[in-house]
């Protein structure tokens, strides 16, 4: 006979004791993590004698999140591990001064989504009607960033953005790349077989085309201010009883509501947003950075050659060229340059140090973290 003790097969019962244990010992380590958190800010308050304290710091939060994203083991995803310490982030940055963000509104557009996304749930959030509101917020100190679309993997770059930048003082202090998935929306109460008409903006009409033209062909598509407001007229619509459906985002369908007649009807899957957070700071190393240039170029031969050629010899991997008319000078443009490092590291001024002998201005719109989520 063997004397080896039998394993205990596992049982609902003993899983949810397991889980309910494990749920304990979870709580605790979060609540003991708010209280370091809280002293980190009580530190951060006695050592800067009172004067403007920052308490978010984008380069140490990329750092958590990345170090989270390689220890990870599953089975959980490594994004989805990380979404859950953004929050965790967030509430316990919360407890040290809420942060409030300015973002291109209305609710409930993916401009939103990303700003929840960077920065967790647990911030104020502030819409504003235009993206040159968003600087001017932010410029006042009415909000402590502002989150602004600047380009699109299928509709380009966002012009108003990278025009807002000419004058301002403002530093770029981050990113943050959205996928962007539709959803054709309806009021609770409403049959999706009644619809007659479906709102959206119009460029979230174009992305879902085809998928409408297969699905709902015969249905009027109207066009609208933002999908958030299309979101918002549906709900609106539908409690007078009216079958109107809307093509919107995650965030405006849990703002307003409405329940999900399709998910994920955009027709390319892969359709991304990035979208930059801007603030008055500049943002340390983290260690995988990206830095953002605006530059005017001599109106002379070969001037974008000699510009471009400094980023090659230096070994500079340069990410993305945007043209721009100056406004200055009939036919004069300046360039909008990203590329991989931050403006500290030693090949990164090498190329700057450079770029300012050969153009007539170099501007540094801030070196900041490249995106985590």
């Amino acid at each position: 006979m063997s004397n080896s003790k039998q394993a205990v097969p596992d049982t609902l019962p003993l899983l949810r004791d397991r889980i309910d244990s494990i749920d304990s010992q979870i709580q605790m380590l979060i609540n003991e993590r708010a209280r370091c958190a809280q002293k980190v800010a009580e530190v951060k308050l006695a050592e800067q004698g009172g004067e403007a304290v920052v308490f978010y710091r984008p380069e140490r939060e990329a750092q958590v999140l990345r170090r989270v994203m390689e220890r990870n083991e599953g089975p959980l995803g490594n994004e989805e591990m990380a979404k859950i310490f953004r929050q965790v982030m967030s509430s316990c940055l919360a407890l040290e001064k809420p942060m409030r963000i300015a973002f291109l509104g209305p609710e409930g557009t993916f401009t939103q989504q990303a700003a929840l996304k960077h920065f967790g749930k647990s911030i104020i959030s502030a819409p504003m009607a235009a993206i040159d509101e968003v600087f001017r917020e932010v410029e006042s100190g009415a909000a402590n960033y502002g989150v602004v679309p600047v380009e699109n993997s299928t509709e380009g770059v966002v012009n108003h953005t990278l025009d807002s930048f000419r004058d301002s003082r403002l530093k770029i202090c981050g990113e943050v790349e959205e996928r962007i998935h539709h959803h054709l929306l309806v009021s609770p109460n409403i049959n999706s077989e009644d619809v007659t008409h479906i709102y959206s903006h119009q460029q979230s009409l174009a992305q879902c085309r085809a998928w409408l033209d297969r699905y709902w062909p015969h249905v009027e598509r109207v066009a609208v201010s933002s999908n958030a407001e299309a979101a918002r007229l549906a709900a609106e619509a539908g409690r007078s009883g009216r079958a109107i459906a809307a093509i919107a985002g995650e965030v405006a369908c849990e703002l307003y509501g409405l329940t999900k007649v399709s998910a994920n009807i955009e027709d390319r899957p892969d359709n991304t947003t990035r979208f930059l957070i801007v603030g008055n700071q500049e943002v340390p190393q983290s260690g995988k950075d990206k830095t953002s240039l605006l530059i005017s170029a001599k109106n002379e031969p070969g001037a974008l050659y000699r510009l471009l050629e400094a980023f090659e010899r230096h070994g500079v991997d340069m990410t993305r060229l945007e043209t721009r008319p100056s406004l200055m000078s009939r036919w004069g443009y300046i360039f909008y340059i990203d590329f991989v490092g931050h403006y500290l590291d030693d090949e990164c001024r090498a190329v700057i140090d450079e770029l300012r002998e050969r153009a007539s201005e170099v501007k540094v719109l801030g070196s900041y973290p490249v995106a985590v989520l």
